[in-house]
């Protein structure tokens, strides 16, 4: 993420809110779009970062059983 990059510091996104909030600032879209908006890059990100980034990459299923050491006690 961002912050983690830049400052070196992690945040959950529940964090992140808090602290925007806590500095008077809003997760609200502006009402007009910027002028120096580049649609080419806008799409190129949707379809190259984009799903990287929403879905989290997921471990593969275990094989086996439960990953505790411990096993169940007799019957």
């Amino acid at each position: 993420m961002l912050i983690g990059e830049r400052f070196k510091v992690g945040y959950e996104i529940s964090g992140v809110w808090r602290l925007l909030d806590r500095l008077g600032w809003s997760w609200q879209v502006p009402k007009v779009r910027a002028v120096e908006r580049n649609e080419e890059a806008i799409a190129a990100w949707r379809t190259e970062t984009w799903p990287a980034a929403s879905h989290p990459r997921r471990s593969p299923p275990s094989v086996g059983g439960s990953a505790s050491r411990t096993g169940p006690g007799p019957g």
